[in-house]
């Protein structure tokens, strides 16, 4: 990468930010974990609509509505033939993890490009 800024340590801010990516990528089947070992049920926040019902009593009308109108890629974080049990399950956390990481980055590495293009066009034409 051309305009990259070292740190003391010699390593590039974009080489550590991807380092500190990786180790979030590896520390997220905490998610699924640590609720197993506290007896919570599910990881915090991931809820569907039953589980909704259960902790409320009731299901809010607007996320009743909307409850079905999107289908995640990767339901339950699990993979097409991933193996159940709390390694099956850390693994596919990891795996989500990293092909939503290399999908996100990928989008913003095209996105950018695309940008940079236009920015560049734009001022060739100014001069």
């Amino acid at each position: 990468m051309r305009n990259e800024r070292r740190t003391s340590t010699g390593m590039s801010t974009v080489r550590r930010l991807w380092i500190a990516i990786g180790i979030l990528a590896l520390l997220s089947p905490l998610g699924v974990i640590v609720p197993k070992w506290l007896g919570a049920g599910g990881a915090w926040g991931e809820w569907g609509t039953d589980e909704i019902r259960t902790i409320m009593g009731y299901v809010p009308a607007g996320m009743k509505r909307l409850a079905d109108r999107w289908k995640a890629p990767l339901p339950d974080y699990a993979l097409p033939g991933q193996s159940s049990g709390l390694l099956g399950e850390s693994l596919g956390y990891v795996l989500a993890g990293v092909i939503g990481i290399a999908f996100t980055a990928g989008a913003m590495y095209i996105l950018t490009k695309l940008l940079t293009r236009k920015d560049r066009t734009d001022r060739s034409d100014r001069t």
